[in-house]
């Protein structure tokens, strides 16, 4: 599967104009005969292939260009420059066609009726997209098995609780069953409930169907356990494509180790202390030049251990990291 090409971006640049106002008086006529504007880049000549099969992670700061490509990728913006093709089609030109074959769904938007039944809903997408009956019941079933739908079906969607409206959101894109699909904050807002059921779905569609998914978040711990690769821009352009692994690697191999004492604090040399509270105790370490038989070696010589624990660097603050070295490196290049 992997093989064959499920969306490409060629050269693909986004430029937005924006109009200035100053909202001072003097400036309203000088704007009727000389409209201030200003270009803003939101993609800057990017090029990704995403293969089918891959569950990919597409992150960034905010204004990095994240939704931008989403709406690109789906035909509902049309580039500035460059090529773009999904499942061997033009978004812009071959829109209707091509969403027949994807799913898109935004996390702060909806398309359920309002003030009907999440059935009808679902009943009006069957008869609109000309839904066979056995993809649709077949379908049906499924997501509302997998994401809990059965208590809230025959509920009008203006009282669903925000988790329950997400499911909802996610069974209605999917009745269809795309081939690929994408999610824009699929987890926002969602409590931690929701937030495992959304994952634990989409782990699932993707392993036993073989879904093409691509899913924005700010939550790097949501991606981390549902993705395979994840994908960084930085002022619309990649600063980093490749997997979890691989993006620890680039702020350094750090590990942590947090150590519970009866007595006093531990001494471990060429380790960098991060917290202390109460007796217990957190240290960060290069694996590159400390290997964990040095580690174990060095924990032996210490009285009074209660408990070890040894973890990787929270993603969030690996990504934070590297956020923060792009904009340092971005002020220097001014």
């Amino acid at each position: 599967m992997k093989d064959k090409i499920a969306l490409q971006l060629s050269h693909v640049t986004k430029i937005y104009t924006q109009w200035q106002r100053s909202g001072k008086i003097k400036d309203v006529i000088k704007n009727l005969f000389a409209p201030e504007k200003r270009e803003l880049v939101a993609l800057d000549d990017l090029s990704l292939t995403i293969h089918q099969g891959e569950f990919v992670a597409y992150a960034g700061a905010n204004g990095a260009g994240k939704s931008t490509t989403i709406k690109i990728l789906s035909g509902i913006l049309q580039p500035s420059q460059g090529q773009v093709f999904v499942l061997g089609m033009n978004p812009a030109k071959q829109r209707i066609e091509l969403m027949k074959r994807i799913g898109v769904l935004f996390g702060q938007r909806t398309e359920l009726w309002w003030d009907h039944p999440v059935i009808s809903s679902y009943e009006w997408k069957k008869a609109v997209w000309n839904i066979s009956d056995e993809i649709y019941e077949k379908t049906l079933k499924e997501v509302v098995e997998l994401l809990d739908l059965s208590d809230i079906l025959h509920t009008f969607s203006r009282e669903l609780s925000l988790g329950q409206r997400m499911r909802a959101d996610l069974g209605m894109m999917l009745l269809h069953r795309p081939e690929l699909i994408f999610l824009d904050e699929p987890t926002l807002g969602l409590d931690v409930l929701g937030k495992r059921q959304m994952i634990a779905f989409l782990k699932r569609i993707h392993q036993e169907n073989k879904t093409t998914i691509v899913v924005t978040s700010h939550d790097m711990d949501d991606l981390e356990e549902m993705a395979e690769r994840m994908i960084l821009l930085s002022k619309g352009k990649i600063a980093f494509d490749g997997d979890f692994y691989k993006l620890r690697e680039v702020q350094g191999a750090c590990s942590r180790i947090q150590i519970t004492v009866s007595g006093k604090a531990p001494v471990m040399e060429d380790m960098n202390c991060i917290s202390s509270e109460k007796n217990v105790y957190e240290y960060e370490f290069d694996t590159q030049k400390m290997n964990m038989a040095q580690v174990l070696a060095l924990l032996s010589k210490q009285p009074d251990i209660r408990d070890i624990e040894i973890k990787k660097a929270p993603i969030e603050e690996v990504i934070a990291n590297l956020y923060l070295s792009w904009k340092r490196e971005s002020i220097n290049n001014q």
